[in-house]
């Protein structure tokens, strides 16, 4: 591991620590570590970001007044967007760390592994890879109108699509069906894949689709979703930031009715 030529992805709670450099936020690199005289701890290598390898650590001091600690979802597009992604992968697999500290077979506190990115018990040799979660989340479409939901977790008057987690034994395309059918009552068709993004807050991978429904009725399940309805291009709610897949759904949506009517 070449650590003196390294990006280093440091943590606290949830925040990065990061520099300002023209209004810009950037991740430190050894030369920072070094000349500033921080000592992270629990380093893990996570790969390499522009030729240099990438290391996640936690890190129980004060910083200097040139440095802040951030939130990682607020820097999206005041990052390099590599730089972005990859911070994305360091928030997922610090938070499996520290949910991660013991053997869930013997109650051992776990090691990180030498080998691979993994934990593994030093008793029983129990290993844990980090968790992601599969959820589906879906545009669905009748006409020239899409649903949007607003969900109990929402901002007041956000919407978006229909978003839940896969259970086991279920297909992608079960999970679609199901989660539609409980939330907001529609049953649909010609459900097709449309693409996928990690989502890291905390752990999730958001595989994204389309359909069209059969039953346009709404009908909300009045405990995750509290309201629901069918909108046109030209009459959205407040909608998610660009940095979701559910936006590319949505933006999707009204670039294909742009087209469609031109």
């Amino acid at each position: 591991m070449d650590i003196k030529n390294a990006y280093w992805f440091l943590f606290h709670d949830d925040e990065l620590l990061v520099k300002e450099v023209e209004g810009i936020s950037t991740i430190l690199s050894s030369s920072d570590i070094e000349l500033l005289r921080l000592n992270p701890i629990n380093v893990q290598c996570i790969g390499t970001l522009h030729e240099q390898e990438c290391f996640i650590a936690h890190l129980d001091e004060t910083i200097p007044e040139e440095l802040f600690w951030k939130k990682v979802r607020p820097l999206y597009g005041n990052m390099e967007d590599e730089c972005f992604g990859f911070a994305c992968r360091a928030l997922h697999i610090i938070n499996w760390m520290k949910t991660s500290k013991f053997c869930g077979c013997c109650g051992t506190p776990m090691s990180v592994s030498q080998q691979e990115l993994a934990m593994q018990c030093p008793s029983c040799g129990h290993i844990v890879y980090p968790r992601i979660s599969p959820a589906i989340i879906v545009a669905v479409t009748k006409d020239d109108q899409i649903l949007l939901a607003r969900s109990n977790r929402f901002p007041p008057n956000r919407y978006s699509v229909i978003a839940g987690f896969v259970e086991p034994g279920e297909s992608l395309e079960d999970c679609v069906q199901r989660e539609l059918k409980e939330e907001v009552g529609v049953e649909v068709h010609s459900i097709s894949y449309f693409g996928n993004q990690p989502w890291p807050f905390p752990d999730s991978l958001m595989i994204a689709f389309t359909a069209q429904c059969s039953t346009e009725k709404i009908t909300i399940d009045n405990q995750e979703i509290v309201e629901a309805g069918w909108f046109s291009a030209h009459n959205l709610p407040d909608i998610p930031d660009k940095l979701s897949v559910a936006r590319r759904l949505i933006d999707w949506f009204v670039e294909k009715q742009t087209v469609s009517h031109t």
